[in-house]
């Protein structure tokens, strides 16, 4: 998995410099330097535990975008959806289905809690670098993991007031658009519905594959 990091400006670079230090924990070594800085995560020497690998698997998978790109492009131009928010919450909302999945696919399994812990601790890094490149652009402070707590709380909140809802979906894509301000948009709800029954289908598939489910 190779990530490439882009600087123009002294404070953009300070940035980079804090978001390089986080990838270069979760394993990242710079491969190439410039305008343009290209980081490769390499396999370990040492062997890795299934879990583990797990945990780094679908770590790389919930923060990889090209489904957010994908729903995105299929949304109609000339609308008044908010395209920004709706690509932000995409975005914040596969990562929280994540996690989700791997506890509701894995309830009574005993790999529950230690595939669960390699996830979001690599979520909560990579999230120290998402805060600080962010927070310096818009000029004030952010928590992103505050952020995809809160909204984990939310959508958990949603269903838990709709338990006979035939899927959670039905209620995911609502709480997406509300969540967007786009309640009333068919569009938006629908996106938040795909983003969500894709993520859970991908998860379990995997899950699945190696033998965890």
């Amino acid at each position: 998995m190779v990530y490439r990091i882009k600087g123009d400006s002294p404070i953009v670079d300070a940035s980079i410099q804090k978001a390089v230090k986080a990838l270069q924990r979760l394993g990242f070594n710079i491969v190439r330097e410039g305008n343009h800085i290209a980081m490769l995560r390499e396999k370990s020497e040492e062997q890795k535990s299934g879990v583990k690998k797990a945990g780094e698997d679908l770590f790389s998978f919930a923060i990889d975008r090209k489904d957010v790109k994908m729903l995105m492009a299929q949304l109609p131009e000339g609308t008044d959806i908010k395209r920004g928010t709706v690509e932000y919450e995409l975005q914040i909302l596969k990562i929280i289905s994540v996690g989700w999945s791997v506890s509701y696919y894995l309830e009574n399994y005993p790999q529950k809690n230690q595939l669960l812990e390699f996830y979001w601790k690599a979520i909560h890094e990579f999230s120290q670098s998402i805060s600080t490149t962010t927070g310096l652009m818009i000029g004030h402070d952010i928590d992103y993991f505050q952020v995809l707590t809160k909204r984990l709380d939310t959508y958990v909140a949603a269903m838990a007031k709709k338990p006979d809802a035939p899927e959670p979906a039905v209620v995911i894509g609502p709480e997406f658009a509300r969540t967007c301000g786009n309640v009333d948009d068919v569009f938006t709800v629908m996106t938040g519905s795909r983003m969500f029954i894709a993520t859970i289908g991908s998860v379990k598939e995997y899950l699945e594959a190696i033998k965890l489910r």
